[in-house]
């Protein structure tokens, strides 16, 4: 356990972020899955719709640095490619 203040209150704070960030990842991953979803069933009209708001929210995190912005760019990368494949 942190012997000094300093330490304590990093905790404090990486344990507040963590839980922050987590409500975002889920989100993402959330979208991520309606958006396997509208692409397996092969519906492009609701894929397009679905990459949207995905890239969208891909963006946000990483411009918030929850993720990074490579990971960002390599996702939404593949999913252009398998909506385009429908």
């Amino acid at each position: 356990m942190a012997n000094h203040k300093s330490a304590i209150k990093r905790i404090k704070q990486n344990a507040t972020r963590r839980a922050h960030h987590r409500h975002y990842r889920s989100a993402m991953r959330t979208q991520l899955k309606t958006l396997h979803a509208a692409i397996a069933d092969g519906d492009s009209e609701k894929a397009q719709d679905e990459l949207k708001k995905t890239t969208s929210v891909v963006h946000r995190l990483a411009s918030k640095g929850i993720i990074h912005r490579s990971q960002a760019a390599r996702r939404i990368s593949r999913l252009n490619k398998a909506v385009n494949a429908i």
